[in-house]
């Protein structure tokens, strides 16, 4: 039978003050860490990273063989990701900006492929030697992987660059651009002579991080 009695309503169960507080600061944090960008980019970190890459630059270049140049910048690399790594955290920590969660994870995620594929690349092109002709051929006995100056420093560039751009997306304005300027580093090394790869790898690694780590220390702190 139709009535106008209104609706019964189960009454909710009541919530202490603390915990409903601790309820909505928690939603706030997490949609902060959603929605912001991250800030724990290290300024002088990039700036000491930019610091030893020119050192690199140099040193690779007076190398004899190739193999000491790549093992020269693959020293460089590990000491860069160990300063990046340790700066990046002590900067987290000093901000109390998440590094697992939110747009730290994001960034985290966004750079790691492109130098999962660095590593990669950088694998295959050693293997491989350039011939007297100028063409390219899988590398025999002790002669030494020519095909790594003429293409490593160009692809180390693009992909850094790339990774930058990606994970620059959840970050401050100034990191994309700086992973930009990289892509366009890498893109003129491929078309400059071999000779010129430690130019353009102290110019990259070593002069865009030391003016963009500087950049962000100004801006964003260190």
């Amino acid at each position: 039978m139709p009535t106008d009695r209104p609706a019964l309503r189960r009454r909710q169960p009541a919530v202490a003050p603390d915990d409903a507080v601790a309820s909505s600061l928690r939603f706030i944090r997490e949609t902060m860490a959603r929605t912001g960008t991250f800030t724990a980019v290290p300024g002088w970190g990039g700036v000491a990273m930019g610091a030893t890459a020119v050192v690199a630059a140099a040193v690779a270049h007076r190398q004899p063989t190739v193999s000491g140049w790549l093992t020269v910048w693959t020293g460089e690399a590990l000491v860069g990701l160990v300063i990046g790594a340790w700066t990046t955290v002590a900067k987290a920590r000093r901000g109390g900006a998440p590094l697992l969660s939110g747009q730290g994870r994001k960034f985290l995620l966004g750079i790691l492929p492109a130098l999962l594929v660095g590593v990669a690349l950088t694998l295959a092109v050693y293997a491989y030697q350039i011939t007297p002709t100028g063409e390219y051929a899988a590398r025999t006995g002790v002669s030494d992987a020519t095909a790594s100056l003429r293409l490593l420093p160009g692809l180390w560039l693009l992909l850094y660059g790339a990774g930058v751009v990606s994970a620059g997306m959840f970050s401050v304005r100034l990191v994309p651009l700086m992973g930009t300027l990289f892509m366009l580093a890498g893109a003129l090394s491929l078309l400059a002579p071999a000779a010129w790869g430690d130019v353009f790898m102290a110019a990259g690694f070593g002069g865009l991080h030391l003016v963009f780590g500087a950049l962000i220390a100004r801006r964003h702190g260190g």
